[in-house]
């Protein structure tokens, strides 16, 4: 049977990228993280790095209409990586020196799994380049939480944590998207830090990048007045409404659209990224492979603008 013919048969590797193995020298790669222990609503996160590679398949021979490129060719899949699956705490200790090795060699994408994924990440990144890191971190969330649902650390404790370990820089940590009910203190604590955060409302009707400049210009200034840090993207892909992506974990309606955070991604080539993931897709409650098609486009043009800047900067 021809795969080419039926993509959705297939689906090993992002963008049938060749695995790391065969091409450990390639700048960018992506790894799979399917843990979903911390879920606290809907699980099924540990599903998202295959649903994300599946629908990436369609895009494996795309050219990016901004960039004017693909970066198949720079880019290699170090599959999934093996860690515990019900342990957060196992996992995590797991996951930052796996992580710490990939991040010394590519430029990672990570496919995540739920959003406790990030701080093991984050660790591995601050050991890395040794100093406190900037982050754009889209969610319906703050994630600031000091504790959830009376357990210490979860999904919707990592930033409260990264900050509190030092490994972000108060200042150059942006939020997009945030509309959680849960009350203002997690907003408060990243505010009263120094970071800022943009609510879906203060977002809403913002869509292109004349509309967006305001917002554009202000997070630029903020990395670049905090020293121009290496600065992380964390995805969580309930940052858009449920109309445009219905798979996943704590679903808020009010949220941003696809072209809103496409905008953000395609006009922010400029920052000084060193990596990124795109975490919370469950796709058990996905329709029609809306959200792992969302995300796949998403990390496709993350991916499309990083090659871009690498090209060019040679």
């Amino acid at each position: 049977m021809n795969d080419f013919l039926f993509p959705h048969l297939s689906a090993s590797t992002f963008l049938r990228a060749p695995a790391r193995q065969q091409a450990s020298e390639r700048p960018f790669a992506i790894a799979g993280i399917g843990y979903d222990g911390a879920a606290s609503n809907r699980p099924g996160a540990r599903f998202g790095p295959a649903a994300i590679r599946r629908a990436s398949l369609m895009l494996y021979d795309a050219t990016h209409s901004l960039f004017d490129g693909c970066p198949i060719d720079y880019l290699c899949d170090a599959g999934d990586l093996a860690l515990p699956h019900t342990s957060l705490t196992r996992m995590r200790e797991t996951l930052a020196p796996l992580a710490k090795e990939l991040v010394s060699r590519h430029h990672m994408c990570w496919l995540g799994g739920d959003h406790s994924v990030t701080l093991p990440l984050l660790r591995a990144y601050r050991a890395v380049f040794d100093r406190p890191l900037g982050i754009v971190h889209f969610d319906a969330h703050c994630d600031a939480w000091s504790e959830q649902l009376g357990e210490p650390s979860g999904h919707g404790t990592w930033m409260y944590e990264a900050l509190q370990e030092g490994l972000l820089d108060p200042k150059a940590v942006v939020q997009l998207g945030i509309r959680s009910s849960g009350g203002k203190e997690p907003i408060e604590y990243v505010t009263g830090l120094g970071g800022k955060v943009w609510t879906a409302r203060q977002l809403r009707g913002l869509e292109n990048p004349f509309q967006l400049a305001p917002v554009l210009d202000e997070i630029r200034h903020r990395i670049a007045a905090a020293g121009n840090p290496p600065t992380y993207l964390t995805l969580d892909i309930d940052c858009l409404d449920p109309a445009f992506a219905p798979g996943t974990g704590t679903p808020e309606p009010g949220g941003l659209t696809t072209a809103q955070v496409l905008t953000f991604l395609e006009e922010l080539i400029d920052l000084p990224w060193v990596g990124m993931d795109c975490v919370e897709v469950s796709p058990p409650f996905d329709v029609a492979e809306l959200t792992s098609n969302a995300a796949s486009a998403m990390v496709w043009t993350y991916l499309a603008g990083r090659v871009h800047k690498h090209i060019h900067a040679r």
